[in-house]
């Protein structure tokens, strides 16, 4: 299993990012899919998930600015962010479980900062 992320950056408040998280290794499509953010001395939190339903769920204080997204056909999961704010600075990386066994990526920073 492997999830590689990209996208991530400096952007300025207000701005717009889009993270992709490209997997292999596993049957992408039978997988729920999530993503995560972290700030050194915090803990994780869960920022969005979108199930093989295609059901989504995303945490309420970025609801309304990020969407999650998949193409099955292409092996990668999305996050679009929209009108960012300095307080989503973070590494954001996707994750699993696959048979069991929790994934996660390396991640992709991004800082929002003017």
């Amino acid at each position: 299993v492997q999830l590689v992320e990209s996208g991530g950056g400096l952007v300025q408040p207000g701005g717009s990012l889009r993270l992709s998280c490209a997997a292999s290794g596993f049957t992408f499509g039978a997988y729920d899919m999530s993503w995560v953010r972290q700030v050194p001395g915090k803990d994780r939190e869960w920022v969005s998930t979108m199930k093989k339903s295609g059901d989504t769920y995303t945490l309420g204080s970025v609801k309304g600015r990020f969407t999650i997204s998949r193409d099955n056909a292409k092996n990668t999961l999305y996050l679009q962010m929209n009108s960012l704010k300095p307080e989503d600075t973070a590494l954001y990386y996707c994750t699993t479980v696959v048979k069991g066994a929790y994934k996660r990526g390396q991640g992709t920073q991004v800082t929002v900062s003017s």
